[in-house]
């Protein structure tokens, strides 16, 4: 079977905008990156939880945004391609927030999903 072409995703709607602004969260709540957003600033600062709910958030709202735009469940998604950034950033924040509730598995999950996307996002990403 012949891999899929490198999915390139249409703009975030909440791209350029303050992503940490609640009026961008009202006006983008499909936006994974308003998601990614909130994720990383409650996990820096605030509840782990919180953090963690943001980024399952942002991870489902990542999977609409690829199933809507031909994904099929594989394939690369480069994070060279900015609008594919704030869908791969939700997916490391699932991962980051996970493993700071104690949840490997999911954190090895969302890192395989991660690195499967574009192995060269892990590091960017996770670190």
């Amino acid at each position: 079977m012949l891999a899929p072409e490198p999915l390139h995703l249409p703009e975030d709607p909440a791209q350029g905008k303050d992503l940490l602004d609640n009026s961008t969260a009202y006006a983008h709540p499909e936006s994974p990156s308003v998601w990614a957003a909130r994720a990383e600033d409650e996990l820096e600062g605030g509840d782990p939880l919180v953090a963690y709910a943001y980024a399952r958030t942002g991870y489902h709202r990542s999977l609409d945004r690829l199933r809507g735009n031909g994904w099929k469940g594989w394939g690369p998604v480069p994070y060279s391609h900015v609008p594919n950034q704030g869908v791969l950033k939700s997916i490391a924040m699932l991962a980051l927030t996970s493993k700071a509730i104690g949840d490997e598995a999911e954190y090895d999950r969302c890192r395989g999903m991660l690195s499967d996307a574009d192995p060269a996002a892990v590091a960017v990403l996770l670190g």
